[in-house]
């Protein structure tokens, strides 16, 4: 080709003499309008990530904290404007909410915790069950957890974790019969570290480790 450079991307293929020795085949791959067709891809993928990222971004901003909600408020009163911020932050979230409703609950608001509670309930998922007999456990309510309990063993018979747990709470409640029974489960599922140190503190009377 006699030391001619060829920018092959601004070739016009269909002119192109068949004598040039430029392969007909490979010179066709750069055509113009294909290599416009390829930038004006990457220029919509480029506007499409810009965009996602100010979407992050707003959604971020609208969830900031303002000092003002708590700073030189009474104690009670930053509490609840926190909690509310967190319903928002949990949205759909049904841990998330359990996690609020605690608060409630255990910070002197039970109506406000139950309610929570109640909605998310209405679900029918074990971990939301577990979560919130823990919640009644740290309360002291021992009759409102049992219950859900033993409906989350009930619907997840194969959580070791969670057999060993409940039976510790059994055991920590004078039922030492059902509370060596589901050990008796849990050990047989596996050698799970957590399931033997929960029956453990039982015995000792320490509370297992959420």
């Amino acid at each position: 080709m006699g030391g001619t450079i060829l920018r092959l991307g601004a070739i016009n293929t269909w002119a192109l003499p068949r004598h040039t020795g430029v392969s007909w085949h490979v010179a066709s791959c750069f055509r113009p309008t294909q290599h416009r067709g390829i930038m004006m891809k990457i220029r919509l993928g480029l506007i499409a990530l810009a965009l996602c990222v100010l979407g992050m971004g707003a959604a971020s901003a609208a969830k900031l904290i303002e000092p003002n909600l708590y700073q030189s408020q009474p104690n009670e009163e930053a509490g609840k404007a926190l909690l509310r911020q967190a319903m928002i932050q949990a949205d759909d979230g049904s841990w998330e909410r359990i996690a609020v409703g605690r608060v409630y609950y255990l910070g002197g608001m039970k109506a406000e915790g139950q309610a929570i509670f109640d909605e998310v309930l209405t679900d029918d998922d074990a971990s939301d069950r577990f979560r919130v007999a823990r919640v009644y456990m740290e309360a002291g309510e021992w009759t409102r957890a049992k219950p859900l309990f033993d409906e989350a063993i009930r619907m997840e018979p194969k959580e070791e974790k969670w057999l060993a747990e409940v039976g510790a709470y059994y055991l920590l409640n004078g039922d030492r019969e059902t509370a060596e029974a589901l050990f008796d489960r849990s050990f047989k599922r596996d050698t799970e570290l957590w399931a033997t140190v929960a029956a453990a503190g039982a015995y000792l009377g320490v509370k297992p480790q959420e």
